[in-house]
């Protein structure tokens, strides 16, 4: 079955023809019973009664309130109230006064306002809600949170150097923002997009602006406050998600984010919550006996993992389940490659080749009753901090940031000199990332990374066309990119989380397709501000673990497991997978696609998958490929052959 959009709306141009693409919008995909509400469409209107948002969303909520002319629309986890959207609508003369408002809420939502008839539409700063435009040959600009529903209305092309570019491990800023489909583009996290309407008594419509709604805020607050804050943005966010719910689930694979949002759960008082941890087959690994040491706390008592009552500080008793997969039940990496069409995802992604144990643990979680599950991804992007950060604390703090960076010299084993090499180097964005792709060899690991990102080396897979399709695509975006954010750290810091995001809006599509809505709080909006509020030398240390998240879930999560400084990687799960499905690997090369659209040498890869492992695939990974493949496979055949026509199931005038 080919790959279907469940959900996703779109913004259309006050006009006939808007009304008219409107009906050649994508069938709603999930069968009936994969999602709840699947197929239900809601459309808010213009003040002419034409449509103006259609949108699909079996999980998400769409909240819509107008005064007069203006109106607001959210897309988000939670229905917000009439109440709360009045107030964020009153008074706010033009988009900056709305943004103002809006900080007030959980950063999760979409947003779509009309305002002095401007219709202002915007994701979230974090990237894990993003707004994509194209212009429809007939209607006009119109917006959508999905590329796939635009490029369906538009009829538009794969474009083969996007597509090139997500072979690459991972996609630094700006070029994570080129859509794989030609005439669709996406507006930059932080930025939304602004459509006019026509001028009285003329047909022309002013073409999109982009505007930046968000900055990052600077990092002043000292680690106790800043803990306050973080602490609660989590809690707000994860409230967003489950607040209300029966029964809810929880990914506890043992780590400190895991561990953190499940205590956070718990603290919403739902009558059942169960917590699902995936056994590891390294018998070295710490992640199982941390997580049942999370259990025990949790219910107050050393025995064995048997359902007991807890009370959570809000006084409700919940039931709390603690399901543990054993190893042998979780599939290893590139298992079911076929699975993946299941799912359209916006973009390939590098972590298809997981997606059998994401959907088994997902599963599991849907089988326990779950209503909502909730993962802690993120918390590595957020809280973890990356070296480059030390190069923005060189500037006004020197002797620190040589300490700082003495003790992550250390632990990583870099030499004295390259690192002080690297610490003084000045070199500009656009210099680094016209060089950041080579044929050379992948860097070694003692090679410190205190620039503007990570310098990756070409797969030797990659046929020569590809090659110079991604070094063309690096030149040409150097020639005017701009950084996030000016200072070094930062801007790296702030494109991991939305490297993340982007990466687990694969993790949504699954559990929609299963029927189980599926979130990571951390990728809030309100938590990434108040992360990058607190001062740098208190926010990470070679010396903590996720220093800042330790402080902030003090009192949430007892101190015992706070105290955790390791993490587990499943490595060898990966390695192994290429083994045991080394018949999946040769049949996906056999009749390749992306070998078709001459990027990959499909004879190399077959004798790559008879060799699983080679010390090409040691030194280079296959899962961006293989993603891209089974993308790729998913696309070509993701819209039917002739256009549905689709009603509204109810309607909203504004």
């Amino acid at each position: 079955m080919p790959g279907q959009l469940r959900d996703y709306f779109v913004v259309l141009p006050d006009s006939v023809a808007g009304a008219a693409a409107a009906g050649q919008l994508p069938a709603p995909g999930a069968a009936a019973g994969q999602a709840r509400g699947a197929g239900d469409t809601l459309t808010v209107v213009h003040p002419s009664g034409r449509p103006w948002v259609v949108a699909r969303t079996p999980v998400r909520k769409v909240s819509h309130l107008a005064r007069g002319e203006d109106a607001l629309v959210l897309v988000g986890p939670d229905r917000v109230p009439d109440a709360v959207l009045a107030g964020l609508l009153e008074g706010a003369r033009d988009r900056a006064g709305l943004e103002r408002r809006l900080a007030r809420l959980p950063g999760l939502y979409h947003v779509v306002a009309r305002l002095s008839g401007e219709s202002w539409i915007r994701g979230t700063a974090t990237g894990l809600r993003r707004i994509y435009h194209a212009r429809h040959p007939h209607a006009g600009t119109i917006a959508s949170d999905r590329p796939a529903a635009l490029a369906r209305l538009i009829d538009a092309p794969l474009d083969e150097g996007a597509l090139a570019l997500r072979l690459l491990d991972f996609l630094p800023h700006p070029l994570s923002g080129r859509a794989v489909w030609r005439g669709v583009h996406e507006t930059g996290a932080g930025y939304g997009l602004a459509l006019p309407v026509a001028a009285p008594g003329t047909a022309a419509v002013p073409g999109p602006t982009e505007h930046r709604w968000w900055e990052p805020p600077p990092g002043e607050l000292p680690l106790a406050e800043g803990a306050r804050k973080v602490g609660g943005a989590v809690a707000a966010s994860v409230r967003a998600h489950v607040g209300g719910l029966d029964r809810i689930s929880c990914e506890l694979s043992g780590g400190l984010d895991s561990t953190a949002l499940a205590f956070a759960a718990r603290e919403t008082g739902p009558e059942a919550l169960s917590l699902l941890t995936v056994a590891a087959r390294d018998r070295y690994s710490e992640d199982e006996s941390w997580a049942r040491r999370a259990v025990e706390a949790a219910r107050g008592t050393a025995g064995p993992a048997r359902d007991h009552h807890v009370g959570p500080a809000s006084g409700h008793h919940a039931v709390l389940e603690h399901h543990i997969v054993p190893a042998s039940d979780a599939p290893y990496f590139y298992a079911d490659l076929a699975s993946t069409a299941a799912e359209l995802n916006d973009e390939p992604l590098p972590v298809a080749p997981g997606r059998a144990r994401a959907e088994l643990l997902l599963g599991r979680a849907r089988a326990t009753g779950s209503r909502y599950h909730l993962t802690g991804y993120g918390g590595d992007e957020i809280f973890l901090g990356l070296p480059h950060a030390y190069q923005d604390l060189f500037h006004g703090n020197p002797l620190t940031a040589w300490n700082h960076l003495g003790g992550l010299r250390h632990q990583l084993g870099w030499p004295l000199l390259p690192t002080l090499k690297a610490l003084l180097d000045r070199s500009t964005f656009p210099r680094w990332l016209a060089g950041a792709v080579t044929a050379a060899p992948q860097p070694v690991a003692r090679t410190p990374l205190l620039s503007w990102g990570v310098r990756q080396s070409l797969h030797p897979w990659l046929t020569d066309h590809a090659k110079s399709l991604i070094t063309e695509e690096f030149r040409a975006a150097a020639e005017h990119a701009e950084p996030i954010d000016p200072w070094r750290g930062r801007h790296v810091d702030i494109d991991g989380v939305r490297m993340g995001a982007r990466h687990f809006q694969a993790m949504e599509d699954i559990g929609m397709t299963i029927g189980l809505p599926v979130a990571a709080p951390f990728y809030d909006d309100r938590v990434l501000e108040a992360a990058l509020a607190v001062r740098l030398p208190e926010r990470i240390s070679p010396w903590r673990y996720k220093p800042l998240l330790v402080e902030a879930m003090r009192g949430v999560v007892p101190d015992a497991l706070l105290a955790r400084t390791t993490k587990d990687h499943m490595a060898s799960d990966e390695h192994q997978g290429l083994r045991e499905h080394a018949p999946e690997m040769a049949e996906l090369w056999t009749n390749s696609r992306l070998a078709e659209h001459g990027l990959v040498d499909a004879r190399r890869l077959l004798r790559l998958a008879a060799e699983p492992f080679s010390p090409v695939l040691v030194e280079h990974s296959i899962s961006s490929t293989v993603a891209g493949e089974t993308w790729l496979r998913t696309a070509e055949n993701a819209w039917p052959t002739t256009p549905h026509r689709t009603s509204t199931t109810s309607e909203a005038t504004l």
